[in-house]
């Protein structure tokens, strides 16, 4: 099992924090308010316009402190996708003529925004390995002004140095930039180590039900502050109704995040010792490269994997084809186990050569464990390993 860490009571902040006191028209559940705009007091009382591209209505107001809360925060943002989440603290932290490091191995989406669009607004990348310090030292220049990095990389499961991150960045200067959404803030609390923002995408772990698409940043207030006044310029709010269901999905994210945690664990290991499957990639495996990294910083290895099938693409289709329980779709973090292969999913974008050189190989298999009987998981996985 992985380190046990502090988090002040994670479980009470995911039910109360930011709550209103007394809660608004005695309402134990927030309403959703379902209005684009909201009248406005004028100077001299509470001058702030409410609007709901403006990410402000009450809905809105609630989550940014639950947020704030769970990293420990100064502020927080919700988004209308990770992705919305991402470009507007990229377009916030950088401009034309800027460098930023990243991590390799990013996500798909991640990585054709920074090397296709980025690029085109004339802000340079810079890939450095996750885990080399000297490649970093290597690779700065005068214009570099960030690092972005993932807590736990998708689909390779690889863990950097986080702690040499942040203190490579307050030597020289640059924004720390994290995207933990694999983890969550029940296995790691970004802010905690030094990060300068955590970025999630909320579609994932933090709503958990696979039933709305949303982002959220958390960090410092004058980062979140500038990241607001792009993100107010670029549209892209969070809806109040979405909002309601990332707010109820947010008070279970305990009991599901462990849950996974648990399942993730065993079905890892599972696949460890079965004939058919030549690796798996999870953090929570002694074998894994970064698990001694991965136990001192994480309260748990979270409930994502990626494995490899003897037998390439042909292997991963048949045994996808003949899964029962986990879906066969994108995305992740629901209570439902989802599967799938990145090659023809989240990856698809990028060329062949640039999926093999971050280790995706087009029979890699990635799967999200839900909240299902660790047991009838293996079972099924088993059988379909065995080709039905």
């Amino acid at each position: 099992m992985p380190h046990s860490h502090r988090s002040d009571g994670i479980d009470t902040l995911l039910i109360h924090a930011g709550e209103p006191r007394p809660p608004l028209g005695g309402a134990v559940i927030l309403p959703v308010f379902q209005s684009a705009t909201f009248t406005y007091p004028g100077a001299g009382e509470d001058a702030a316009l409410r609007y709901i591209r403006l990410n402000n209505t009450p809905n809105h107001q609630v989550l940014h402190a639950k947020l704030a809360a769970l990293e420990k925060a100064e502020a927080a943002l919700v988004t209308a996708s990770g992705m919305a989440a991402i470009a507007a603290v990229l377009l916030s932290v950088l401009e034309t003529g800027d460098r930023m490091m990243v991590q390799d191995g990013l996500y798909g989406g991640t990585h054709g925004l920074v090397h296709q669009d980025l690029k085109r607004l004339g802000i340079a990348a810079d890939e450095v390995c996750g885990d080399d310090p000297a490649d970093w030292r290597a690779r700065l220049q005068p214009t570099t002004r960030a690092f972005y990095v993932e807590t736990i990389t998708n689909p390779t499961m690889r863990v950097a140095d986080l702690e040499a991150v942040v203190a490579f960045c307050r030597e020289h200067g640059l924004v720390s930039i994290i995207d933990n959404t694999f983890a969550s803030p029940v296995n790691f609390r970004p802010l905690e180590h030094g990060f300068d923002l955590s970025l999630h995408s909320a579609t994932k772990y933090l709503n958990g039900h696979s039933d709305i698409v949303a982002g959220a940043v958390m960090g410092r207030a004058d980062l979140v502050d500038r990241i607001k006044r792009r993100l107010d310029h670029l549209g892209a709010s969070l809806d109040p109704h979405a909002c309601f269901l990332l707010h109820r999905g947010l008070k279970t994210l305990g009991l599901r995040v462990r849950r996974q945690n648990r399942g993730a664990e065993a079905v890892a290991a599972f696949l460890s010792r079965h004939p058919a499957v030549t690796q798996v990639n999870y953090p929570g495996l002694e074998a894994h490269p970064d698990h001694r990294r991965a136990r001192r910083l994480f309260d748990g290895y979270g409930g994502m994997l990626s494995f490899e099938i003897d037998g390439g693409v042909a292997a991963a289709e048949a045994f996808l084809g003949g899964l029962q329980l986990p879906v066969v779709a994108p995305s992740l973090g629901g209570v439902e186990s989802l599967v799938t292969r990145p090659a023809a999913t989240s990856h698809a974008g990028m060329s062949p050569a640039a999926r093999r050189a971050m280790g995706v190989s087009d029979g890699l298999v990635r799967l999200s464990v839900g909240i299902e009987a660790p047991e009838d998981l293996i079972a099924d996985l088993d059988q379909a390993l065995a080709g039905g």
